[in-house]
C-alpha cells in the first residue's frame, strides 16, 4: 500500500505520462556533449514554456532554470536534471559524427524534471507546501571533451568544466538552500538506490614534447615524445602501491594524440588524465606525485612536458539527513525490497559534489536501465520507471521537505555540516588546482630542474 502522497502526486504525473515517454524517446535520438546541448536545451525550454513557465536561460551556454513559489515563506529547494550525453562510438545508437550517446541516462533525468514541472502546475499541487522550488536543466556533467571546454574557458565563456560548478559561479544558485538530483540506474523496475559518498577528481591535459626525426634513417637525432609518455605511464603505475587505503585514489589516462606518422619519431604526444579520490586533500597529494612522475619521465628522455591541471569535481558527500529522508520517502513509493541503501564509497564522480560543498544536497538513483553505464549495451528498457516513477518519487521527496511549514527542509539546512564556510572559500580551494607548467627546465649549465 503506497502512501497517500505518492497516490496524490502520482495522479498528477499520470496525466503527462505520454508526454514523458515521448520526450525520453526523442531526447535519446539527439545526444549532445557538454556545453553543446543546444538542441536538447531548446526542446526542453519549449516544453517548459508550453506549461506556462518563465525561464532564465544561461545564454552563451545551454541550460536554464525556473522558480516556483508556493506563496508561503521557507527554504528554496533546487532540483536538477542533466542535459549531456557521453561518448561511446561503438554504441549502435551513437551519433555517427560525434560518437555521443545517452548511455548514462541523463535524458531520463531531464524528462523526469519535466514531469515534476508539469505536475506542479496541477491545481492543488502546491497545497501544504512552504518555500519555493527551483527547477534547473544543467549542462556538462560528464567530464569529457575537455579541449573544447578549455577553448571556452580561454574565450571567457566559462570558468569551469562542470556545468553545475559553472552555474554556481554565475550566481544562479545563490538563492538556494538545499538540493537534490535523481539519476538513472539499472536494477529492475521502481528500484531506488542511495549511497553515502563517492570520489572527486582533477582533470589533466598533458603534452610530452620531443624532437622529430626519421624513424628509420636517423632516430638518434630525435627525442621520442611517445616513449616519454609511456615512461610516465609506467612510473604512475608504480605509484599505485602508494595509494592509501580508504582514500580511493584512482588514475586513468588516454592518449589523445600519439604522433603524426609511423616513420617519424613523435615530437608531440598529448595525454588526458583524471585523478580521483574521496577527499580534495587526497586528490591534491596524489596529483603532485603524478606530476613528478610525468616530469621525471620526460626528463629521462631529454623531452619536455607541459602540464595543464584543472579542477574536476569535488567528492560527493550526500547529506546524512537528506539520505535518511530519501530512504524514508522510498518506502512511501515502492516496496521495501526495492530500496538498496549502501554507505560504501563509489569510484565515480559528479559535480553534485561541488553543490554539496556549499549547501546540503543528495543524489539518489532510480532504476530503468540495463547494460553497463557508459557502455555500448546501455539502454533504457523501462522508461516508465526512469521517467514517470522518478518524477513521482521526486515530488513525494519535495513534499516531505516542504510540508508542515518546510520543517524537514529547515532541519536539514540547520544541521548541515558543510566543508566550506562560504562559496568564496570553496572557489578559492578548487581554483588552487589550476596549474599550467613547463615541468622540465633544461638549464644552461647542463642541469635539469623539475617544476611541477
Amino acid at each position: 500500500m503506497f502512501s497517500k502522497e505518492f497516490e496524490r502526486y502520482g495522479s498528477y504525473v499520470e496525466k503527462y505520462k505520454q508526454l514523458l515517454l515521448d520526450t525520453e524517446k526523442y531526447l535519446f535520438t539527439i545526444p549532445e556533449l557538454g556545453y553543446k546541448e543546444y538542441k536538447t536545451s531548446a526542446y526542453l525550454e519549449k516544453e517548459f514554456e508550453k506549461l506556462g513557465y518563465t525561464l532564465t536561460k544561461a545564454g552563451n551556454i545551454p541550460g536554464f532554470y525556473t522558480v516556483i513559489d508556493t506563496g508561503r515563506p521557507g527554504p528554496r529547494v533546487l532540483i536538477f536534471g542533466e542535459l549531456d550525453a557521453v561518448v561511446c562510438a561503438e554504441h549502435p545508437m551513437s551519433d555517427k559524427e560525434t560518437g555521443a550517446v545517452h548511455s548514462c541516462g541523463h535524458h531520463c533525468q531531464t524528462t523526469a524534471l519535466l514531469g515534476v514541472a508539469a505536475a506542479l502546475k496541477e491545481e492543488g499541487a502546491l497545497d501544504g507546501l512552504s518555500g519555493s522550488i527551483k527547477l534547473c536543466c544543467v549542462p556538462a556533467e560528464e567530464l569529457l571533451d575537455t579541449e573544447y571546454r578549455e577553448s571556452l574557458r580561454k574565450q571567457g565563456i566559462i570558468k569551469y568544466f562542470g556545468g553545475k560548478v559553472e552555474f554556481l559561479s554565475r550566481g544562479y544558485f545563490d538563492d538556494c538552500d538545499l538540493a537534490f538530483m535523481v539519476h538513472t540506474q539499472g536494477g529492475g523496475s521502481h528500484v531506488i538506490f542511495t549511497r553515502k559518498d563517492s570520489n572527486g577528481c582533477v582533470n589533466k591535459n598533458v603534452e610530452f614534447k620531443g624532437r622529430a626525426a626519421h624513424a628509420g634513417g636517423s632516430p638518434q637525432k630525435g627525442i621520442n615524445a611517445l616513449y616519454a609518455a609511456t615512461n610516465a605511464f609506467s612510473a604512475v603505475n608504480a605509484l599505485r602501491e602508494k595509494v592509501v587505503d580508504g582514500e580511493y585514489n584512482r588514475i586513468h589516462s588516454i592518449i589523445t594524440d600519439g604522433g603524426q606518422m609511423v616513420n617519424a619519431i613523435p615530437s608531440s604526444v598529448k595525454v588526458e588524465t583524471q585523478i580521483r579520490g574521496v577527499t580534495l586533500d587526497a586528490i591534491r597529494r596524489f596529483n603532485v606525485e603524478v606530476n613528478r612522475a610525468y616530469a621525471a619521465s620526460a626528463a629521462a628522455m631529454g623531452a619536455g612536458v607541459e602540464i595543464h591541471d584543472r579542477p574536476g569535481y569535488s567528492p560527493v558527500c550526500n547529506d546524512d539527513n537528506l539520505l535518511e529522508i530519501c530512504e524514508r520517502v522510498a518506502l512511501m513509493c515502492t516496496e521495501k525490497e526495492k530500496l538498496h541503501a549502501t554507505r560504501r564509497t563509489g569510484g565515480g564522480c559528479s559535480d553534485i559534489g561541488d553543490i554539496q560543498c556549499v549547501m546540503p544536497a543528495v543524489h539518489p538513483y532510480v532504476s530503468g536501465a540495463t547494460g553497463k553505464s557508459h557502455g555500448a549495451d546501455y539502454y533504457i528498457t523501462d522508461p516508465e520507471s526512469a521517467t514517470v516513477f522518478s518524477a513521482k518519487y521526486q515530488l513525494v521527496l519535495l513534499h516531505e521537505l516542504l510540508k508542515n511549514d518546510a520543517a524537514e527542509a529547515k532541519r536539514v539546512v540547520a544541521e548541515a555540516k558543510l566543508p566550506f564556510k562560504s562559496k568564496e572559500e570553496y572557489f578559492a580551494c578548487i581554483d588552487s588546482f589550476n596549474n599550467d607548467k613547463d615541468a622540465v627546465i633544461y638549464n644552461e649549465d647542463g642541469t635539469v630542474t623539475l617544476d611541477f
